[in-house]
């Protein structure tokens, strides 16, 4: 990636300066309590670096969506008290995103101190389609860090959003990339220029028109594409098979059966699914051929049958993307097939293979069932953001910067 580091910046030197800081703080919540603060864990490289060079430090991110007003159940106050910990210092919260309060504290900042901005969309011209209101926030935003400010864009979750505090911001200040941004960037491009082979792609989750775009991508270049969850019943339907109620997308069934049809040599579906006779946890269960789902009961995981066959294909690679849950794994009863393929994949780690965990639902999965991260070579911040990038779409908050 050709554009200036946060190393260039500290070269350049940061003390005294004001240096904002686009970061993605968008973590679970159950209330108040943080139930997974890996995103927050990620921004810490950055942000000490920068803390530890003297820089007066403003970070902007954003957590939910909010409709553009503040709402108090998405306010960052709980992100400032965890940062503040891992930090080991105070960090303080603006009442408001670029208003007198966030102004105030901003002025009133030395070095090495940190200033975490209220939610930026809270104010609607964040994701405003209109230029010129985008714009007109990135000019408040860049106010706080003053004329020898600096950019640092390391929220990879968001840099395939179009948005003030991603891309217009860096229209208007020297912009550099974070380490989590660079170092994320750096991980799919192993995925795109330096592959090493065989290549195995897993996806999942409940949509199948979400996946398109890379499964089109992907499946040209892959040695084995595993498909799992929700999404693999619209690819049974389109081979005939009874889906019962389980989630089902009718209109893109002539998709799957063009993909099926083109990309049948390395698509690799379930064979048999645990089905259930109503969504819920403590739903009635049992395991059936993939092709003999019963009338009136939903398939909410992938067997042990189909574990076993994905975890064969996956046993042989070297290199491997993750992106979707194979199950409802929130729902201890059908966490079974999600656990089996991420184990797979672990597997696949242990023995040489460069493995990717890409973000979302898939890094919430891992740390759910309780594997510890350094099962695999990398996990994602960005779910999103990895798969258009590994769509070959254009990033606006990547190819900014390269400006």
């Amino acid at each position: 990636m050709g554009v200036p580091t946060l190393k260039n910046l500290l070269e350049e030197g940061v003390s005294g300066r004001g240096v904002l800081v686009r970061s993605d703080f968008n973590v679970p919540l159950d209330g108040s309590t943080i139930t997974d603060p890996g995103r927050i864990l990620a921004s810490l490289p950055t942000l000490n670096a920068l803390i530890d060079a003297g820089a007066k430090v403003i970070i902007t991110a954003h957590l939910g969506r909010p409709k553009g007003e503040p709402d108090p159940k998405f306010s960052l106050a709980p992100v400032a008290a965890r940062l503040g910990e891992e930090l080991g210092r105070n960090v303080q919260l603006a009442g408001d995103v670029v208003g007198t309060d966030a102004l105030a504290r901003a002025e009133g900042l030395t070095d090495g101190d940190v200033l975490l901005l209220e939610n930026i969309r809270f104010d609607p011209r964040e994701t405003s389609k209109d230029d010129a209101e985008r714009e007109k926030l990135a000019e408040a935003l860049v106010e706080l860090v003053g004329e020898d400010g600096a950019f640092v864009s390391d929220g990879f979750g968001v840099v395939h959003r179009k948005q003030a505090s991603v891309y217009d911001v860096a229209k208007l200040l020297p912009h550099y990339a974070g380490e989590l941004v660079a170092a994320e960037v750096e991980v799919l491009s192993k995925l795109t220029d330096e592959v090493t082979r065989p290549y195995a792609v897993v996806l999942g989750g409940s949509k199948v028109s979400d996946k398109l775009g890379v499964i089109e991508a992907l499946a040209p270049k892959v040695d084995t594409l595993v498909i799992g969850g929700g999404m693999a019943f619209t690819f049974l339907a389109a081979q005939g098979h009874p889906v019962g109620t389980s989630l089902l997308q009718e209109d893109q069934i002539d998709v799957c059966k063009s993909l099926l049809e083109r990309f049948g040599d390395v698509i690799h579906l379930p064979v048999d699914v645990v089905v259930a006779d109503k969504f819920a946890p403590d739903a009635q269960a049992q395991t059936v051929a993939a092709d003999a789902i019963p009338d009136g009961w939903m398939g909410l995981d992938i067997g042990p049958e189909s574990v076993k066959r994905f975890a064969a294909v996956l046993s042989g690679a070297q290199t491997v993307f993750w992106n979707g849950p194979s199950g409802v794994f929130e729902f201890e009863k059908f966490s079974a097939g999600t656990r089996g393929v991420a184990e797979a994949i672990a597997g696949a780690t242990g023995n040489g293979a460069f493995t990717v965990v890409g973000g979302g639902d898939s890094a919430a999965a891992v740390r759910t069932l309780g594997l510890p991260d350094s099962d695999f070579s990398h996990i994602s911040t960005g779910g999103g953001a990895s798969l258009e990038y590994l769509e070959g779409k254009e990033l606006p908050g990547l190819k900014v910067l390269e400006s």
